[in-house]
């Protein structure tokens, strides 16, 4: 076996770790994909007889990749009109069955994880999603594994005040998803909105592109009633059920083209969030990507 097909050997082999590891850290299937080129063009050229863990060195590489992506695409989102929410991300049923991968890769998660700096964000996935010793972490990251140490309970604390709390069934997910696709169907409602949360938030991102909400909206009485209005529409169109982030979602189509794809949080089996995605740029790569398997 040649060097190149050892190192296609290994990359095939993490390659879907690397791709969660670096979507998790950008919230950008697009920017993960980039991440996988760079990391592949640096990893083609190591030579292999040096590398004494092989998953370790190819996290390493992509690590760094996405850390220094995120800087850019931080100064971007610091522009970005109206609520932000990451790329939808196509997930495999088994995702969802996997509750610790879907927690990470939910969009309430991935909004907590925007609120931490970069490397606090690096240290927290490769720590608590991932599992890697700290002094792989440091290598990853540059820093001195005491170091790391600090900076992992600080995340650690910082998303523990924040992070979605509540076990979800699949039984519970599922029941979300048809409650909502029954009132497409039918326009009765009262299904729906007997499953919401007191607090449930509804989030949209259009980018400024297109028509999103410009701010949240928090509350069971006004979720209803923008749902009232969104299900009127949705019903014009075709809606088809996925799973989207490891939760349950609905992917909104004109004359074949996606318009909006929204994802259900659910908690304690009550719909605790609505994430609306129609930012054209965050959907061109919908259609054909390969969903994400654990």
């Amino acid at each position: 076996m040649t060097g190149t097909d050892r190192a296609t050997e290994a990359f095939v082999a993490h390659r879907n770790l690397l791709f969660t590891v670096a979507y998790e850290l950008l919230g950008s299937a697009a920017d993960a994909e980039d991440v996988l080129q760079e990391t592949w063009l640096r990893w083609v050229g190591v030579d292999l007889d040096t590398v004494l863990d092989q998953r370790a060195y190819l996290v390493r590489i992509a690590s760094r990749q996405a850390l220094q992506r995120l800087c850019t695409l931080g100064r971007r989102k610091e522009s970005y009109v109206g609520p932000w929410l990451p790329e939808p991300l196509l997930t495999a049923p088994d995702v969802a069955e996997d509750v610790e991968l879907a927690d990470s890769v939910s969009m309430a998660m991935m909004l907590v994880l925007e609120t931490l700096k970069p490397t606090e964000r690096a240290v927290f996935v490769l720590r608590e999603v991932f599992g890697l010793e700290y002094d792989e972490i440091a290598a990853a990251i540059d820093k001195k594994p005491d170091a790391v140490r600090q900076i992992a309970h600080r995340a650690r604390s910082h998303v523990a005040a924040r992070r979605p709390r509540g076990v979800v069934s699949a039984d519970q997910t599922r029941g979300a998803l048809e409650a909502f696709q029954r009132a497409v169907n039918t326009g009765d409602l009262q299904g729906l909105v007997d499953m919401l949360a007191p607090d449930v938030v509804f989030l949209g991102d259009g980018g400024g592109v297109v028509q999103a909400l410009p701010r949240p909206v928090v509350g069971a009485d006004k979720v209803a009633r923008l749902l009232a209005l969104a299900i009127v529409r949705m019903a014009e169109g075709t809606l088809e059920s996925t799973q989207i982030n490891g939760q349950p979602a609905m992917i909104l189509r004109f004359d074949g083209e996606i318009d909006t794809v929204t994802v259900l949080h659910v908690d304690n089996g009550r719909i605790t969030g609505f994430y609306a995605v129609r930012n054209p740029e965050k959907l061109n790569n919908l259609a054909n990507e390969v969903p994400l398997t654990r």
